[in-house]
């Protein structure tokens, strides 16, 4: 049976049906409806993608609304403007290390890239870079896609211009805000910019994780250095593809910790490695064999090793050098904005914002700042003071902690130095302190303030009174117990010894107190010493501290710095350069943004400069720093300098000056410990001694200078009379008291010497001349004496006739001999010689030796000769055989027993010493008189107790000590170095100062002398 479905139609009426065209229509009509409506939809959809489009496009542009319109040129200074750590140099160009900063950056051209290391970043980041403007649509929608579905997995669309764009112009936000303006500015930036100009920037932005040093570097040169310790033109290709796969998880893939320690696992970084080699292959940038060879590059066994910083080897360095070049920027940056550094001063709020903005500047600026140190100095100088031993025993003190709590704490002696050209101002070297990391942070060369003791005395107490005329070498001051203006306490030196009248000169080489302040007390009459004060560049001192009498000795605290650049006045002529270490700041495009320009400003005159100078030379060869000559390796070189000591050991110093440099030396303990006394000033100008041998032998062109200072015009020698410094008279001439001196010529004496009347008769009491009084027995008077005598007149008027002061007036030494006292007959002069209406006291200790019998001198004070007695058997009665001022008597040998008795100014005698027995005399029979067989011993003279001071500042106490050639402690050495600057006012104690005329042992005086 048929199954077919035609079966039984008859075809004649299909044909007929198709002829009829029925079917023919139905279809068309049917298609056409289908066909309008698909285009309906079609038409629907065009009009829907259009609205889409224009909505997107309005929302892109709402995006972008308030991003402005670029030029080439803004474009261009925000793409290179990114941050470049600035480094720092030495003198001369050397390069000394980088500012501490949180990321490190160094920029490069694109020709000092290695070509692996720019092909791997194309293949890694941006493989279509060289192809497209800016942007990948289909990059873009993928990401768009991926962020609306919230994917799981993104794979990112931005190319490195937009890397560039987000890095540079904008921020990392995360919003179609952010992108959308990345971009248009991507698009934009491609209009302006070579690809290779791209390229170049990217390299030079994009961060690269940690260094061997731990720090946080960007930039591929900082990268190619500070792991693999090559520059990045020198880049291999397996480090290159290291390096490039880095930007994806800079943190992640680094091989070091943030400590600069390398990390144990270094899998991800080696993982990310071999992906970028991948990639390079795949776009045919390197071959097969290269990158089977690159796969098993041992990338471990070629990273950078640590290096020790430029902050570990120059702390002191680099942090001042720092706060140096932030204040010029600052300065740099208010002055810009319309600002002084006195609107800054006077608004702490705007001082703050603008050295944060000068600190950010510097940290990431890119600058480059010169300085003024010698390399070479400054190293040689640290090398002495680190391999010097004696500086003294540390010191354990109690400190209280940040809770409170009272800690103990052991500190070293400090040391602090500046070495700094007279020129120019020139920081060439400093020492900052004995170990930066342990508990040495503090610069004590530019930051701590010491008191500056003796220091003080040629630069401020003597040198403005000269360039007023009112003070000479050749001035004379009497050295006697002098009290402060308007108090009851008594300045005196460091033994509590005076030595009368001296000249100016002289007691600056022995460095005595109170010359000192009566100087600087003359020249504060004619002027405010402030005016000198400020001059020589001290801002430590307040305007009050100038008219302190104190000021003359070193009470003030001072910087190093600021002291050494006092004394290099004097070594330039009188004129001051403000000391500095900034030669000049360049900025990363290499324009100078900052140069140092020296100005020198007239303090003193060529012939005050000389004189004080000439004065200072006295120091080193017969004061206080007597030794140093005799440790120098150049001991022709002119130098001059002073010793200072502080109150109660607390500081010691020695500043000198040459024709080129000045070098400046201390010690002292943190928080202002004691000094140990036994050789702490031989240990500071030792170490002095050392740092200029040091530098003079790297730099002897400027430390060894090959002349001396040169006299200037306007200065005359003169001579003048010891008690006056007036011209000599007759009768000082006739007393041998004549000196000679250098002098300003427009100042020098023209007034004769009154000082001295003849004197008569004299006679010797306690080493002292005094004119015979009508009791006083001739025997003892030298009537053929060519002496004279001090001119009551003229010791009214200069407030020396008080018995305190008469006393101590004439000094001991020979030429004075012939000098007398007036005596106490003088109607308008207090006694030097008082009548206790006492016997004197019995000489002591005779004996016999030869033909001579000799004993110990009267305790009495008045004591003017000696008579001397014999009895011919023992117990007999003593005969007057003869008399002498001395203490020994020669005689003609004659058996018998010899005793002496005191006599007085006078004429009161002792009672009989006791006997010493000569040869074989008689029996004894009754003396006239019994000898006193317990004479009294000579006593020395009580020192003062000193009273407080209550209108003086706190005071320092100066006393240097014997300088030795070998550094050692002087307790020993039979020389004494030391000058004291106390005020006896202060917290601390009497005002004391050992002198070259001390005993060895005088260090181990009490300070309160």
């Amino acid at each position: 049976m048929s199954n077919n479905p035609l079966k039984g139609i008859n075809k004649e009426k299909i044909k007929e049906f198709w002829q009829s065209g029925k079917l023919q229509k139905s279809s068309r009509i049917t298609y056409d409806v289908a066909w309008n409506i698909i285009l309906f939809f079609i038409i629907l959809g065009v009009i829907g993608l259009f609205f889409a489009g224009g909505a997107g496009a309005g929302y892109f542009a709402s995006l972008v609304k308030d991003e402005t319109v670029r030029s080439e040129e803004e474009m261009s200074q925000d793409i290179y403007d990114y941050s470049s750590t600035s480094e720092l140099y030495f003198a001369d160009n050397k390069y000394l290390g980088k500012i501490r900063s949180d990321l490190h950056r160094e920029e490069v051209t694109l020709e000092e890239v290695a070509p692996y290391l720019k092909n791997a970043i194309v293949a890694t980041e941006d493989a279509n870079f060289n192809e497209h403007d800016g942007v990948v649509p289909k990059a873009i929608m993928r990401a768009v896609a991926q962020e609306v579905t919230n994917a799981s997995v993104k794979t990112g669309g931005s190319t490195l211009t937009q890397q560039l764009i987000k890095n540079q112009i904008l921020t990392n936000e995360v919003s179609f805000e952010r992108k959308a303006k990345e971009i248009l500015l991507a698009l934009r930036l491609e209009r302006f910019f070579e690809k290779d100009e791209i390229l170049e920037a990217y390299l030079n932005i994009v961060p690269f994780g940690r260094d061997a040093n731990g720090r946080n570097i960007a930039g591929i040169q900082t990268a190619a250095q500070g792991i693999f310790n090559v520059d990045a033109k020198d880049l291999s290709l397996p480090q290159a593809a290291f390096i490039a796969g880095l930007p994806q998880s800079p943190t992640y893939y680094s091989p070091f910790t943030n400590g600069g320690k390398q990390k144990e696992n270094i899998e991800p970084g080696l993982s990310r490695m071999r992906e970028v080699l991948s990639r390079m292959l795949e776009a045919g940038y390197i071959t097969q064999k290269e990158y089977d060879k690159a796969i098993n590059y041992d990338v471990k066994a070629n990273l950078a090793k640590p290096e020790p910083s430029s902050v570990n080897e120059y702390p002191w360095l680099i942090f001042e050098v720092e706060d140096r070049a932030k204040e010029i920027l600052t300065r740099n940056l208010a002055k810009q904005a319309g600002y002084t550094m006195e609107d800054l001063k006077n608004d702490e709020d705007l001082r703050k914002e603008f050295q944060q903005n000068a600190e950010r500047e510097l940290r990431s600026g890119g600058y480059k700042v010169h300085t003024t140190i010698n390399k070479d100095m400054y190293d040689v100088v640290q090398k002495v003071k680190n391999e010097y031993t004696n500086y003294g025993r540390d010191k354990t003190t109690q400190l209280e902690d940040a809770d409170g709590n009272m800690v103990n704490v052991t500190l070293p002696v400090q040391v602090g130095s500046v070495i700094m050209e007279n020129k120019t101002g020139k920081v060439l070297a400093f020492i900052g302190g004995r170990d930066f990391f342990n508990k040495g942070e503090l610069n004590h060369a530019t930051q701590a303030r010491r008191s500056a003791g003796s220091t003080m005395k040629p630069i401020l107490a003597y040198a403005p009174g000269i360039e007023e005329g009112v003070l000479h070498p050749g001035s004379v001051f009497a050295d006697v117990p002098y009290k402060y203006e308007n108090t009851n306490t008594t300045l005196s030196n460091y033994t509590g010894r005076y030595h009368g009248f001296t000249s100016v000169r002289y007691a600056l080489a022995k460095s005595y107190n109170v010359p000192a302040v009566k100087a600087f007390t003359e020249a504060k009459k004619s002027v405010d010493m402030k005016k000198y004060g400020k001059g020589m560049g001290f801002t430590t001192i307040s305007d009050n501290g100038y008219s302190w009498q104190t000021t003359a000795i070193g009470t003030h605290e001072v910087t190093i710095e600021e002291n050494t650049n006092a004394f290099a006045t004097l070594g330039n002529n009188g004129k001051f350069v403000d000391a500095y270490m900034i030669e000049k700041i360049v900025d990363k495009n290499g324009e100078a943004i900052y140069e140092h320009e020296s100005k020198a400003e007239k303090v003193f005159s060529p012939q005050t400069s000389y004189l004080t100078l000439d004065m200072m030379r006295d120091v080193l060869k017969y004061g206080t720093a007597a030794g140093i000559k005799g440790q120098l390796t150049n001991p022709g070189v002119d130098w001059a300098g002073k010793t200072g000591t502080s109150n109660d050991y607390k500081d010691t110093w020695f500043i000198a000056t040459n024709p080129n440099i000045t070098v400046s030396m201390w010690m002292g303990y943190d928080y202002k410990l004691k000094l140990d006394s036994n050789g702490y000033s031989s240990r500071n100008t030792t170490l002095w001694a050392r740092v200029v041998n040091a530098i003079s032998e790297v730099n002897p062109e400027v430390a060894v200078p090959n002349q001396g200072f040169q006299r200037p015009e306007g200065i005359v020698q003169r001579s003048y009379c010891a008690t006056s410094g007036l011209l000599p008279s007759d009768l000082c001439s006739k007393a041998g008291l004549v000196e000679t001196d250098i002098y300003n010529a427009k100042f020098a004496p023209s007034k004769k010497d009154d000082s001295l009347i003849n004197g008569g008769n004299f006679v010797k009491v306690k080493d002292k001349t005094v004119v015979a009084g009508p009791n006083t027995p001739r025997e003892f008077v030298n009537e053929s004496s060519s002496g004279v005598m001090l001119n009551p007149e003229f010791l009214k008027e200069n407030n020396l006739n008080t018995a305190e002061k008469l006393r101590h007036l004439i000094p001991s030494s020979g030429k004075w001999s012939n000098v007398a006292l007036p005596s106490g007959t003088a109607s308008n002069v207090s006694e030097g010689i008082a009548n206790d209406g006492q016997n004197p006291a019995a000489p002591g200790g005779v004996s016999a030796s030869g033909s001579a019998i000799s004993w110990s001198a009267s305790s009495s004070n008045d004591v003017v000769g000696y008579r001397i007695y014999r009895a011919s058997s023992k117990g007999g009665p003593f005969s007057l055989i003869g008399s002498t001022i001395n203490t020994q008597y020669g005689f003609s040998g004659s058996a018998g027993f010899y005793a002496v008795r005191a006599v007085d100014y006078f004429g009161m005698e002792s009672s009989l010493s006791s006997s010493t027995k000569v040869g074989s005399p008689g029996q004894p029979s009754e003396p006239d008189e019994p000898a006193d067989t317990s004479p009294e011993e000579p006593q020395e003279e009580p020192e003062e107790d000193p009273q407080e001071q209550p209108e003086e500042p706190p005071a320092g106490e100066e006393s240097d000590e014997p300088t030795n050639t070998d550094g050692s402690d002087t307790s020993d050495s039979g020389s004494t170095d030391n000058d004291s600057g106390n005020d006896s006012g202060s917290e601390d104690g009497n005002t004391n100062e050992n002198t070259e005329e001390e005993t060895t042992d005088s260090t181990n005086q009490s300070n309160n002398g």
